[in-house]
Protein backbone atom coordinates (compact mmCIF):
# COMPACT_ATOMS: atom_id res chain seq x y z
CA UNK A 1 0.00 0.00 0.00
CA UNK A 2 1.16 3.61 -0.90
CA UNK A 3 1.75 6.16 1.84
CA UNK A 4 3.22 9.32 3.04
CA UNK A 5 7.17 8.73 3.61
CA UNK A 6 9.37 10.20 5.36
CA UNK A 7 10.61 10.45 9.04
CA UNK A 8 8.65 12.50 11.83
CA UNK A 9 10.22 16.25 12.70
CA UNK A 10 9.53 17.07 16.53
CA UNK A 11 9.89 20.84 17.11
CA UNK A 12 10.23 21.85 20.63
CA UNK A 13 9.59 25.46 20.96
CA UNK A 14 10.27 25.75 24.24
CA UNK A 15 14.06 24.28 24.48
CA UNK A 16 14.57 25.06 20.39
CA UNK A 17 15.61 21.93 19.17
CA UNK A 18 14.55 19.61 16.97
CA UNK A 19 14.98 15.67 16.69
CA UNK A 20 13.83 12.77 13.64
CA UNK A 21 11.61 9.63 14.35
CA UNK A 22 11.20 6.62 12.53
CA UNK A 23 7.10 6.73 11.74
CA UNK A 24 7.61 3.78 9.05
CA UNK A 25 5.35 1.63 10.82
CA UNK A 26 2.80 4.17 11.51
CA UNK A 27 2.57 5.56 7.88
CA UNK A 28 2.21 1.98 6.91
CA UNK A 29 -0.82 1.53 8.96
CA UNK A 30 -2.63 4.77 9.22
CA UNK A 31 -1.43 6.31 5.40
CA UNK A 32 -0.88 9.97 5.91
CA UNK A 33 -2.71 13.03 6.93
CA UNK A 34 -4.62 12.70 9.54
CA UNK A 35 -4.76 8.96 10.28
CA UNK A 36 -1.01 9.25 11.38
CA UNK A 37 -1.19 12.31 13.40
CA UNK A 38 -4.16 10.59 15.11
CA UNK A 39 -1.98 7.68 16.16
CA UNK A 40 0.77 10.03 17.34
CA UNK A 41 -1.79 12.33 19.12
CA UNK A 42 -3.12 9.48 20.93
CA UNK A 43 0.32 7.96 21.53
CA UNK A 44 2.03 11.10 22.47
CA UNK A 45 -0.54 13.64 23.81
CA UNK A 46 -0.97 12.83 27.71
CA UNK A 47 -4.78 11.98 28.29
CA UNK A 48 -4.99 14.30 31.48
CA UNK A 49 -3.37 17.60 29.19
CA UNK A 50 -3.87 21.36 28.94
CA UNK A 51 -4.92 21.89 25.72
CA UNK A 52 -3.10 25.26 26.31
CA UNK A 53 -0.20 23.14 28.50
CA UNK A 54 3.33 22.65 26.48
CA UNK A 55 2.23 19.00 27.09
CA UNK A 56 -0.28 19.41 23.93
CA UNK A 57 0.97 18.87 20.54
CA UNK A 58 0.11 20.03 17.20
CA UNK A 59 0.69 17.82 14.35
CA UNK A 60 0.49 19.09 10.87
CA UNK A 61 1.34 16.17 8.48
CA UNK A 62 0.14 15.75 4.72
CA UNK A 63 -0.16 12.24 3.12
CA UNK A 64 0.96 10.12 0.10
CA UNK A 65 -1.33 11.98 -3.04
CA UNK A 66 0.63 15.16 -2.34
CA UNK A 67 3.06 13.99 -3.89
CA UNK A 68 1.28 13.70 -7.35
CA UNK A 69 -0.45 16.73 -10.17
CA UNK A 70 -3.75 15.36 -9.71
CA UNK A 71 -6.77 17.79 -8.95
CA UNK A 72 -8.60 17.71 -5.48
CA UNK A 73 -5.05 17.06 -3.67
CA UNK A 74 -3.74 20.36 -2.63
CA UNK A 75 -4.64 20.04 0.87
CA UNK A 76 -3.08 19.20 4.47
CA UNK A 77 -4.30 18.59 7.95
CA UNK A 78 -3.34 19.50 11.52
CA UNK A 79 -4.68 17.46 14.50
CA UNK A 80 -4.10 18.32 18.54
CA UNK A 81 -5.78 18.24 21.80
CA UNK A 82 -9.00 20.92 20.54
CA UNK A 83 -9.44 23.88 23.39
CA UNK A 84 -12.94 24.43 22.05
CA UNK A 85 -13.96 20.33 22.37
CA UNK A 86 -11.76 19.30 25.21
CA UNK A 87 -10.69 16.08 22.47
CA UNK A 88 -8.79 15.31 19.92
CA UNK A 89 -9.56 16.98 16.92
CA UNK A 90 -8.25 16.78 13.18
CA UNK A 91 -8.91 20.10 10.87
CA UNK A 92 -7.61 20.32 6.94
CA UNK A 93 -7.14 23.36 4.74
CA UNK A 94 -6.29 24.01 0.93
CA UNK A 95 -4.25 26.21 -0.97
CA UNK A 96 -0.81 26.22 -1.89
CA UNK A 97 1.30 24.83 1.22
CA UNK A 98 0.62 20.93 0.78
CA UNK A 99 3.95 20.65 -1.98
CA UNK A 100 5.99 23.17 -0.42
CA UNK A 101 5.41 21.07 2.82
CA UNK A 102 5.82 18.26 1.25
CA UNK A 103 9.66 19.90 -0.11
CA UNK A 104 10.88 19.20 3.34
CA UNK A 105 10.99 15.55 3.02
CA UNK A 106 8.63 15.45 6.43
CA UNK A 107 5.36 13.84 6.03
CA UNK A 108 4.43 15.17 9.91
CA UNK A 109 5.56 18.04 11.75
CA UNK A 110 5.31 18.15 15.54
CA UNK A 111 4.78 21.00 17.66
CA UNK A 112 5.26 20.67 21.37
CA UNK A 113 6.38 22.50 24.77
CA UNK A 114 6.02 26.77 24.94
CA UNK A 115 8.23 29.48 23.74
CA UNK A 116 8.88 32.31 25.92
CA UNK A 117 9.09 34.83 22.88
CA UNK A 118 6.47 34.82 19.77
CA UNK A 119 8.08 32.73 17.49
CA UNK A 120 8.66 32.09 13.55
CA UNK A 121 9.95 28.85 12.44
CA UNK A 122 10.79 27.81 9.05
CA UNK A 123 11.42 24.42 8.37
CA UNK A 124 13.75 23.22 5.35
CA UNK A 125 15.07 20.05 4.14
CA UNK A 126 18.50 21.41 5.52
CA UNK A 127 17.24 22.19 8.84
CA UNK A 128 14.95 24.09 11.11
CA UNK A 129 15.51 28.05 12.20
CA UNK A 130 14.03 29.77 15.08
CA UNK A 131 13.61 33.61 14.48
CA UNK A 132 12.40 35.72 17.29
CA UNK A 133 9.25 38.04 15.92
CA UNK A 134 8.06 40.50 19.16
CA UNK A 135 7.20 42.89 16.53
CA UNK A 136 4.35 40.70 14.89
CA UNK A 137 2.33 40.33 18.15
CA UNK A 138 -1.27 41.56 17.47
CA UNK A 139 -0.09 41.10 14.17
CA UNK A 140 -3.30 40.47 11.13
CA UNK A 141 -2.48 37.07 9.17
CA UNK A 142 -1.89 39.32 5.74
CA UNK A 143 0.70 41.89 7.85
CA UNK A 144 2.54 38.30 8.76
CA UNK A 145 3.23 37.16 5.13
CA UNK A 146 4.05 40.58 4.40
CA UNK A 147 7.33 40.64 6.48
CA UNK A 148 8.42 37.19 5.85
CA UNK A 149 8.33 38.32 2.01
CA UNK A 150 10.59 41.06 2.97
CA UNK A 151 12.92 39.29 5.64
CA UNK A 152 13.27 35.42 3.67
CA UNK A 153 11.31 35.96 0.07
CA UNK A 154 8.57 33.98 1.67
CA UNK A 155 5.05 33.28 -0.21
CA UNK A 156 1.87 33.34 1.42
CA UNK A 157 1.69 29.83 -0.03
CA UNK A 158 4.69 29.04 2.55
CA UNK A 159 3.31 29.94 5.77
CA UNK A 160 0.59 28.64 8.60
CA UNK A 161 0.00 31.65 10.35
CA UNK A 162 -1.74 32.55 13.40
CA UNK A 163 -3.72 36.14 14.19
CA UNK A 164 -4.47 37.75 17.39
CA UNK A 165 -7.37 35.28 18.30
CA UNK A 166 -4.95 32.60 18.45
CA UNK A 167 -2.24 34.52 20.48
CA UNK A 168 -5.18 35.92 22.61
CA UNK A 169 -6.41 31.97 22.96
CA UNK A 170 -10.33 32.40 21.33
CA UNK A 171 -10.79 29.09 21.24
CA UNK A 172 -12.14 28.89 17.63
CA UNK A 173 -9.26 30.82 16.94
CA UNK A 174 -7.99 29.18 13.12
CA UNK A 175 -4.65 28.39 11.62
CA UNK A 176 -4.27 30.37 8.00
CA UNK A 177 -2.43 29.95 5.13
CA UNK A 178 -2.44 31.25 1.77
CA UNK A 179 -3.37 34.01 3.70
CA UNK A 180 -7.60 32.92 3.17
CA UNK A 181 -7.04 29.52 3.79
CA UNK A 182 -8.01 27.87 7.29
CA UNK A 183 -7.38 25.38 9.43
CA UNK A 184 -10.52 25.83 10.70
CA UNK A 185 -12.39 24.02 13.07
CA UNK A 186 -11.55 23.51 16.62
CA UNK A 187 -9.36 25.91 17.81
CA UNK A 188 -5.46 24.68 16.72
CA UNK A 189 -4.90 28.36 16.39
CA UNK A 190 -5.08 28.80 20.31
CA UNK A 191 -2.32 25.88 20.70
CA UNK A 192 -0.28 27.47 18.64
CA UNK A 193 -0.67 30.81 20.07
CA UNK A 194 -0.39 29.35 23.65
CA UNK A 195 3.13 27.87 22.36
CA UNK A 196 3.48 31.54 21.19
CA UNK A 197 4.26 30.55 17.99
CA UNK A 198 2.98 33.52 15.52
CA UNK A 199 4.16 31.87 11.80
CA UNK A 200 5.98 28.94 10.80
CA UNK A 201 7.45 28.28 6.75
CA UNK A 202 7.89 25.50 4.85
CA UNK A 203 10.07 24.69 1.90
CA UNK A 204 12.50 22.45 -0.01
CA UNK A 205 13.35 19.91 -2.64
CA UNK A 206 13.27 16.87 -1.19
CA UNK A 207 9.50 15.70 -1.69
CA UNK A 208 9.98 11.58 -1.10
CA UNK A 209 9.07 9.16 -4.06
CA UNK A 210 5.43 8.18 -3.73
CA UNK A 211 4.36 5.29 -6.98
CA UNK A 212 0.63 6.45 -7.71
CA UNK A 213 -0.80 4.82 -11.17
CA UNK A 214 -0.57 7.37 -13.74
CA UNK A 215 -3.97 6.18 -15.77
CA UNK A 216 -6.34 6.86 -12.30
CA UNK A 217 -4.69 10.38 -11.74
CA UNK A 218 -5.49 11.25 -15.60
CA UNK A 219 -9.02 10.05 -15.38
CA UNK A 220 -9.75 12.09 -12.44
CA UNK A 221 -7.85 15.09 -13.50
CA UNK A 222 -9.18 15.29 -16.80
CA UNK A 223 -12.84 15.21 -15.73
CA UNK A 224 -12.19 17.29 -12.87
CA UNK A 225 -10.78 19.83 -15.88
CA UNK A 226 -13.57 19.42 -18.02
CA UNK A 227 -16.80 18.93 -16.04
CA UNK A 228 -19.55 21.32 -16.10
CA UNK A 229 -20.33 21.60 -12.59
CA UNK A 230 -21.66 24.69 -11.01
CA UNK A 231 -19.54 24.36 -8.14
CA UNK A 232 -16.94 26.04 -10.81
CA UNK A 233 -18.86 29.14 -10.48
CA UNK A 234 -20.31 29.27 -7.06
CA UNK A 235 -18.66 26.72 -5.09
CA UNK A 236 -20.03 25.33 -1.95
CA UNK A 237 -22.77 28.18 -1.84
CA UNK A 238 -24.45 26.63 -5.37
CA UNK A 239 -26.75 24.59 -3.21
CA UNK A 240 -27.65 27.33 -0.63
CA UNK A 241 -31.17 27.99 -2.82
CA UNK A 242 -31.92 24.11 -3.14
CA UNK A 243 -31.40 23.44 0.73
CA UNK A 244 -33.18 26.67 1.81
CA UNK A 245 -36.34 25.59 -0.60
CA UNK A 246 -36.39 21.67 0.19
CA UNK A 247 -34.74 21.21 3.81
CA UNK A 248 -33.68 23.90 5.93
CA UNK A 249 -31.34 26.97 6.48
CA UNK A 250 -30.92 27.57 9.92
CA UNK A 251 -32.24 31.18 10.73
CA UNK A 252 -31.65 33.24 13.56
CA UNK A 253 -29.42 31.03 16.06
CA UNK A 254 -31.14 28.21 14.96
CA UNK A 255 -34.82 29.35 15.94
CA UNK A 256 -36.06 29.41 12.33
CA UNK A 257 -35.30 27.12 9.57
CA UNK A 258 -35.78 29.25 6.34
CA UNK A 259 -34.44 33.03 5.76
CA UNK A 260 -36.97 35.01 3.84
CA UNK A 261 -33.90 37.09 2.14
CA UNK A 262 -31.89 34.17 1.21
CA UNK A 263 -31.56 35.25 -2.56
CA UNK A 264 -29.58 38.05 -0.69
CA UNK A 265 -27.19 35.20 0.17
CA UNK A 266 -27.21 32.42 -2.41
CA UNK A 267 -25.17 31.24 -4.84
CA UNK A 268 -26.26 33.52 -7.66
CA UNK A 269 -25.76 36.71 -5.32
CA UNK A 270 -22.28 35.39 -4.41
CA UNK A 271 -21.17 34.27 -8.05
CA UNK A 272 -22.48 38.48 -8.61
CA UNK A 273 -19.13 39.64 -6.63
CA UNK A 274 -16.98 36.66 -7.92
CA UNK A 275 -14.16 38.37 -10.10
CA UNK A 276 -12.01 35.91 -11.30
CA UNK A 277 -10.79 32.18 -10.59
CA UNK A 278 -8.47 30.97 -8.28
CA UNK A 279 -7.94 26.98 -6.90
CA UNK A 280 -5.75 24.84 -4.70
CA UNK A 281 -2.72 23.87 -5.64
CA UNK A 282 -2.60 21.44 -9.03
CA UNK A 283 -6.51 21.49 -8.69
CA UNK A 284 -8.20 21.68 -12.19
CA UNK A 285 -11.38 22.16 -10.63
CA UNK A 286 -11.24 25.40 -9.47
CA UNK A 287 -13.92 25.99 -7.19
CA UNK A 288 -12.60 28.53 -5.48
CA UNK A 289 -14.32 32.62 -4.36
CA UNK A 290 -12.19 35.40 -4.90
CA UNK A 291 -15.40 38.31 -4.23
CA UNK A 292 -15.06 42.39 -4.26
CA UNK A 293 -17.01 45.02 -3.89
CA UNK A 294 -16.01 48.28 -5.11
CA UNK A 295 -18.43 50.41 -3.48
CA UNK A 296 -17.12 49.18 -0.18
CA UNK A 297 -13.52 48.89 -1.22
CA UNK A 298 -13.58 45.19 -0.27
CA UNK A 299 -12.00 42.21 -1.61
CA UNK A 300 -11.76 38.72 0.20
CA UNK A 301 -12.35 34.97 -0.40
CA UNK A 302 -15.28 33.88 -0.21
CA UNK A 303 -17.72 33.14 1.19
CA UNK A 304 -18.75 29.63 1.24
CA UNK A 305 -21.70 28.14 2.11
CA UNK A 306 -21.00 27.81 6.00
CA UNK A 307 -19.94 31.56 6.26
CA UNK A 308 -23.29 32.36 4.26
CA UNK A 309 -24.96 30.26 6.74
CA UNK A 310 -23.40 31.36 10.01
CA UNK A 311 -22.88 35.35 9.15
CA UNK A 312 -26.23 35.17 7.06
CA UNK A 313 -29.17 33.74 7.93
CA UNK A 314 -28.14 32.81 11.28
CA UNK A 315 -27.78 36.26 12.09
CA UNK A 316 -30.78 37.58 10.19
CA UNK A 317 -28.11 39.25 8.00
CA UNK A 318 -29.28 39.33 3.97
CA UNK A 319 -26.56 41.14 2.28
CA UNK A 320 -24.23 39.12 0.56
CA UNK A 321 -21.70 42.03 1.01
CA UNK A 322 -22.16 42.11 5.00
CA UNK A 323 -21.44 38.45 4.78
CA UNK A 324 -18.25 39.14 2.82
CA UNK A 325 -17.16 41.57 5.23
CA UNK A 326 -17.24 39.31 8.17
CA UNK A 327 -15.81 36.24 6.36
CA UNK A 328 -12.45 39.32 5.52
CA UNK A 329 -12.47 40.12 9.08
CA UNK A 330 -12.25 36.35 10.26
CA UNK A 331 -9.88 35.70 7.80
CA UNK A 332 -7.64 38.55 8.91
CA UNK A 333 -8.14 38.09 12.66
CA UNK A 334 -7.57 34.12 12.41
CA UNK A 335 -10.78 32.70 13.71
CA UNK A 336 -13.16 30.01 12.32
CA UNK A 337 -16.38 31.61 10.12
CA UNK A 338 -18.45 28.95 11.80
CA UNK A 339 -17.70 29.22 15.26
CA UNK A 340 -17.09 32.91 15.31
CA UNK A 341 -20.71 32.92 13.16
CA UNK A 342 -22.64 30.97 15.54
CA UNK A 343 -21.65 32.61 18.33
CA UNK A 344 -22.21 35.97 17.31
CA UNK A 345 -25.76 34.74 16.59
CA UNK A 346 -26.06 34.27 19.61
CA UNK A 347 -25.12 37.11 21.18
CA UNK A 348 -27.28 38.78 18.66
CA UNK A 349 -30.03 36.67 20.02
CA UNK A 350 -29.53 37.64 23.74
CA UNK A 351 -29.18 41.15 22.31
CA UNK A 352 -32.28 41.37 20.03
CA UNK A 353 -29.68 42.43 17.25
CA UNK A 354 -30.62 40.09 14.56
CA UNK A 355 -29.79 41.59 11.17
CA UNK A 356 -27.27 44.31 12.60
CA UNK A 357 -24.30 43.78 10.54
CA UNK A 358 -22.52 47.08 11.76
CA UNK A 359 -22.89 45.37 15.26
CA UNK A 360 -21.61 42.13 13.48
CA UNK A 361 -18.29 44.04 12.62
CA UNK A 362 -17.92 46.05 15.81
CA UNK A 363 -17.86 42.97 17.58
CA UNK A 364 -15.29 40.14 15.63
CA UNK A 365 -12.19 42.53 16.53
CA UNK A 366 -13.62 42.71 20.09
CA UNK A 367 -13.35 38.79 20.31
CA UNK A 368 -10.28 38.30 18.71
CA UNK A 369 -8.40 41.00 21.29
CA UNK A 370 -10.37 39.56 24.11
CA UNK A 371 -11.57 43.11 24.70
CA UNK A 372 -15.25 43.86 26.75
CA UNK A 373 -18.32 41.37 25.77
CA UNK A 374 -15.51 39.96 22.81
CA UNK A 375 -13.65 38.35 25.73
CA UNK A 376 -17.34 35.98 26.69
CA UNK A 377 -17.69 35.28 23.05
CA UNK A 378 -14.22 34.06 22.55
CA UNK A 379 -14.73 31.21 24.87
CA UNK A 380 -17.41 29.71 22.35
CA UNK A 381 -21.41 29.12 22.07
CA UNK A 382 -21.15 25.96 25.13
CA UNK A 383 -19.35 27.95 27.52
CA UNK A 384 -20.70 31.61 26.76
CA UNK A 385 -24.45 30.83 26.52
CA UNK A 386 -25.80 30.79 29.98
CA UNK A 387 -24.25 34.36 30.53
CA UNK A 388 -25.83 35.28 27.25
CA UNK A 389 -29.31 33.45 28.25
CA UNK A 390 -29.59 31.33 25.18
CA UNK A 391 -29.70 27.55 24.16
CA UNK A 392 -26.70 25.92 23.78
CA UNK A 393 -26.28 24.72 20.10
CA UNK A 394 -23.05 23.12 19.99
CA UNK A 395 -22.07 19.57 20.49
CA UNK A 396 -18.78 18.71 22.44
CA UNK A 397 -18.47 22.46 22.51
CA UNK A 398 -18.08 22.38 18.60
CA UNK A 399 -21.00 25.00 17.14
CA UNK A 400 -23.32 23.55 14.42
CA UNK A 401 -22.92 24.18 10.71
CA UNK A 402 -25.70 24.84 8.71
CA UNK A 403 -26.90 21.31 7.43
CA UNK A 404 -30.01 20.99 9.66
CA UNK A 405 -29.86 17.84 10.99
CA UNK A 406 -34.39 18.51 12.20
CA UNK A 407 -34.35 17.69 8.54
CA UNK A 408 -31.31 15.40 7.69
CA UNK A 409 -31.38 13.33 10.47
CA UNK A 410 -28.91 11.00 9.57
CA UNK A 411 -26.68 14.37 9.66
CA UNK A 412 -28.32 15.31 13.15
CA UNK A 413 -27.08 11.08 13.92
CA UNK A 414 -23.68 12.25 12.66
CA UNK A 415 -23.25 15.46 14.43
CA UNK A 416 -24.02 13.66 17.69
CA UNK A 417 -21.77 10.62 17.88
CA UNK A 418 -18.73 12.49 15.99
CA UNK A 419 -15.66 12.32 17.95
CA UNK A 420 -15.00 16.45 17.10
CA UNK A 421 -18.27 17.07 17.08
CA UNK A 422 -21.37 19.24 14.97
CA UNK A 423 -19.18 18.82 12.59
CA UNK A 424 -20.97 18.57 9.05
CA UNK A 425 -17.68 17.03 7.70
CA UNK A 426 -16.82 14.24 9.80
CA UNK A 427 -19.49 11.73 8.39
CA UNK A 428 -20.77 13.59 5.58
CA UNK A 429 -24.47 12.28 5.52
CA UNK A 430 -25.97 15.23 4.15
CA UNK A 431 -24.90 14.37 0.34
CA UNK A 432 -26.64 11.10 0.42
CA UNK A 433 -29.89 12.71 2.35
CA UNK A 434 -29.86 15.70 -0.20
CA UNK A 435 -29.84 13.80 -3.08
CA UNK A 436 -32.43 11.14 -2.34
CA UNK A 437 -29.89 8.21 -2.29
CA UNK A 438 -31.84 7.40 1.26
CA UNK A 439 -34.76 9.31 2.99
CA UNK A 440 -33.27 12.54 5.00
CA UNK A 441 -36.29 11.35 7.63
CA UNK A 442 -35.70 8.43 10.27
CA UNK A 443 -32.99 6.25 12.05
CA UNK A 444 -32.96 3.07 10.61
CA UNK A 445 -30.99 0.19 10.82
CA UNK A 446 -29.68 0.86 7.48
CA UNK A 447 -28.84 4.29 8.02
CA UNK A 448 -26.77 3.89 11.09
CA UNK A 449 -24.89 1.39 8.73
CA UNK A 450 -24.20 4.35 5.61
CA UNK A 451 -23.23 6.70 8.37
CA UNK A 452 -20.10 4.18 9.79
CA UNK A 453 -19.21 3.43 6.25
CA UNK A 454 -18.78 7.24 5.56
CA UNK A 455 -17.29 7.93 8.65
CA UNK A 456 -14.65 5.88 7.85
CA UNK A 457 -14.47 6.71 4.32
CA UNK A 458 -14.05 10.90 5.68
CA UNK A 459 -11.12 9.25 8.08
CA UNK A 460 -8.96 8.07 4.84
CA UNK A 461 -10.33 11.20 2.63
CA UNK A 462 -8.63 12.88 5.33
CA UNK A 463 -5.45 10.75 5.29
CA UNK A 464 -4.63 10.05 1.89
CA UNK A 465 -5.50 13.34 1.34
CA UNK A 466 -8.01 14.22 -1.07
CA UNK A 467 -10.89 16.91 -1.72
CA UNK A 468 -14.15 16.61 0.32
CA UNK A 469 -15.65 18.15 -2.94
CA UNK A 470 -14.10 15.03 -5.00
CA UNK A 471 -14.31 12.20 -2.47
CA UNK A 472 -17.91 11.22 -3.78
CA UNK A 473 -18.48 12.84 -7.08
CA UNK A 474 -15.26 12.58 -8.69
CA UNK A 475 -13.07 10.39 -6.79
CA UNK A 476 -14.38 6.84 -6.46
CA UNK A 477 -13.47 4.03 -3.86
CA UNK A 478 -12.27 2.24 -6.23
CA UNK A 479 -10.49 4.46 -7.73
CA UNK A 480 -8.69 5.81 -4.15
CA UNK A 481 -8.30 2.40 -3.55
CA UNK A 482 -6.10 1.92 -7.20
CA UNK A 483 -4.48 5.68 -6.13
CA UNK A 484 -3.22 3.77 -2.62
CA UNK A 485 -2.12 0.55 -4.31
CA UNK A 486 -4.72 -1.58 -1.80
CA UNK A 487 -8.13 -2.52 -1.74
CA UNK A 488 -10.91 -0.53 -0.15
CA UNK A 489 -11.81 -3.40 2.52
CA UNK A 490 -8.62 -2.38 3.59
CA UNK A 491 -9.15 1.13 3.64
CA UNK A 492 -12.09 0.97 5.48
CA UNK A 493 -10.35 -1.11 8.30
CA UNK A 494 -7.63 1.82 8.64
CA UNK A 495 -10.87 4.27 8.79
CA UNK A 496 -12.56 2.60 11.65
CA UNK A 497 -8.86 2.60 13.53
CA UNK A 498 -8.76 6.37 13.04
CA UNK A 499 -12.24 6.95 14.33
CA UNK A 500 -11.46 4.51 17.28
CA UNK A 501 -8.56 6.15 18.53
CA UNK A 502 -10.12 9.65 18.60
CA UNK A 503 -12.75 7.77 20.54
CA UNK A 504 -10.76 6.54 22.70
CA UNK A 505 -8.71 9.62 23.41
CA UNK A 506 -11.75 11.32 24.03
CA UNK A 507 -12.98 8.63 26.80
CA UNK A 508 -9.66 8.92 28.51
CA UNK A 509 -10.56 12.69 29.30
CA UNK A 510 -14.09 11.47 30.29
CA UNK A 511 -16.54 11.69 27.30
CA UNK A 512 -19.12 8.96 27.00
CA UNK A 513 -22.30 8.32 26.22
CA UNK A 514 -23.84 11.61 27.84
CA UNK A 515 -21.47 13.63 24.95
CA UNK A 516 -23.21 12.33 21.96
CA UNK A 517 -26.00 14.22 22.28
CA UNK A 518 -28.18 17.14 20.54
CA UNK A 519 -30.02 20.43 21.13
CA UNK A 520 -33.24 18.74 19.45
CA UNK A 521 -35.00 15.58 19.76
CA UNK A 522 -34.65 13.22 16.70
CA UNK A 523 -37.28 9.91 16.20
CA UNK A 524 -35.54 6.51 17.59
CA UNK A 525 -32.50 8.37 18.04
CA UNK A 526 -31.41 6.16 21.69
CA UNK A 527 -31.86 2.95 19.44
CA UNK A 528 -29.67 4.37 16.84
CA UNK A 529 -26.99 5.40 19.38
CA UNK A 530 -27.44 1.63 20.86
CA UNK A 531 -26.96 0.64 16.78
CA UNK A 532 -24.20 2.51 15.87
CA UNK A 533 -22.00 1.72 19.05
CA UNK A 534 -22.76 -2.26 18.40
CA UNK A 535 -21.78 -2.15 15.08
CA UNK A 536 -18.42 -0.18 16.26
CA UNK A 537 -17.98 -2.75 18.28
CA UNK A 538 -17.86 -0.96 21.53
CA UNK A 539 -19.45 -0.52 24.81
CA UNK A 540 -23.49 0.39 25.43
CA UNK A 541 -21.98 3.68 27.17
CA UNK A 542 -20.08 5.01 24.12
CA UNK A 543 -16.74 3.95 25.54
CA UNK A 544 -13.93 1.60 23.72
CA UNK A 545 -13.06 -1.28 25.02
CA UNK A 546 -9.61 -1.40 26.29
CA UNK A 547 -8.38 -4.43 24.29
CA UNK A 548 -9.95 -3.32 21.10
CA UNK A 549 -7.97 0.32 21.42
CA UNK A 550 -5.42 -1.36 21.81
CA UNK A 551 -5.77 -3.01 18.58
CA UNK A 552 -6.56 0.08 16.86
CA UNK A 553 -3.61 1.64 18.35
CA UNK A 554 -0.94 -1.11 17.10
CA UNK A 555 1.09 0.02 14.17
CA UNK A 556 1.55 -2.67 11.73
CA UNK A 557 -1.21 -5.09 12.50
CA UNK A 558 -3.23 -4.82 9.52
Amino acid sequence: MEHAKGPLLTIDVGTRTVRETDIDDELESFVGGRGVATKLAHDRIPFDADPFGPENRAYISTGPLQQSQMSFTGRMNMTGLSPLTDGVLSTNAGGYLSRNFAGTGYPVVEIVGESDELLAIHVTDDGVEFEEVPELAEAQVPRVTEVMNERHGLESENLITIGPAGENLVRFACVMTYDSRAFGRGGLGAVLGSKNVKTMSFEGDSTPSVELPEDVQSEIHAEAATTDDMMKRQGTTAGTQFIHDNFSLPTRYFSEMEFESVEGINGDAVESKKYKKEACSVCAFACKLPTKDEARDLETEGPEFETVFSFGSNQGIGDVVDVMQSNELCDLLGMDTISAGDTVAAYLAAEDEFGNAELVHEILPKIAHREGIGDTLAEGVERAHEELGVGNWSVKGLEFAAHDGRAIHGQGLSYAVANRGADHMYGNMLGPEYDGQIDPEGLFEEKVEMLIHRENKMAIRDSGIVCAFGIDDYISEEQLAALLGTDWERLDGIGSRVIELERHFNNERGMDREDDRLPYELPDFETALDEYYASRGWNDDGTVPEQSAAESAAAGDD
